[in-house]
């Protein structure tokens, strides 16, 4: 949910005006997506690397974070969205870990789709807590090394269940992954748009749609043609 923040000063306004605006987009391609029939869909909203932004910045989304799950909670529930939480506890605000936590236990028997809130994540992160699991383990005696396989090592991750990336979507027009789920988009199609987030619009989202289903997902193989 990249541009925010230069969306904001492009306007004058504080970058937290831009965080602000992009709450209802979010809700609004939730929306979208559960009209298309997506199943799961991935939000980065606090990345590991976002704590080197100011302290009022951090502070701010801290906050922020907290608040957009404690005022949207029932009503993404009331649409049938399960929330999911992938990321780290250490740094992360208690009062934000509380409202995921309550995000998680309210909306955990809905089917319609899967929400990822991505906060405090980062890919790397995700992959060496991972490790350090498995291999603590591995010592204990819980698991053989040799029986150590992709399927196995995904289990560590943090939501085990989360099913690889098909779309990969970012706006604002910057063209890199920055960090966000590298173990499950080693096949996903890259779709860049150079439209900052908070002016985000279903319409480019349908778009983002039609690039994906024009892609030959070849998997390694041959493809179709």
């Amino acid at each position: 949910m990249d541009g925010n923040g230069r969306w904001a000063q492009e306007r004058g306004l504080p970058r937290t005006e831009g965080h602000r605006r992009g709450e209802k987009v979010l809700l609004s391609l939730v929306e979208e997506c559960l009209a298309m029939g997506v199943e799961a869909l991935s939000a980065y909203a606090f990345s590991t690397e976002n704590w080197r932004r100011s302290t009022e910045e951090v502070r701010f989304l801290m906050g922020f974070n907290r608040d957009v799950l404690r005022r949207q909670r029932d009503y993404l529930d009331s649409l049938g969205v399960r929330i999911r939480w992938a990321g780290r506890r250490p740094r992360l605000w208690r009062s934000v870990i509380t409202e995921l936590e309550r995000a998680e236990q309210q909306t955990r028997n809905n089917t319609k789709m899967t929400l990822y809130m991505c906060v405090n994540y980062g890919g790397r992160a995700e992959i060496v807590d991972a490790a350090r699991h498995l291999a603590e383990d591995v010592r204990s005696g819980k698991v053989a090394a040799r029986s150590i396989s992709e399927d196995l090592f995904a289990s560590y991750l943090d939501e085990p269940d989360m099913p690889d990336v098909d779309l990969f979507l970012r706006p604002s027009g910057e063209q890199r992954t920055s960090n966000f789920l590298p173990w499950q988009s080693v096949y996903a199609e890259m779709v860049y748009q150079d439209v900052l987030f908070p002016d985000y619009r279903p319409e480019h989202l349908r778009a983002a749609m039609l690039e994906f289903a024009r892609r030959d997902r070849r998997f390694g193989g041959y493809g179709q043609k």
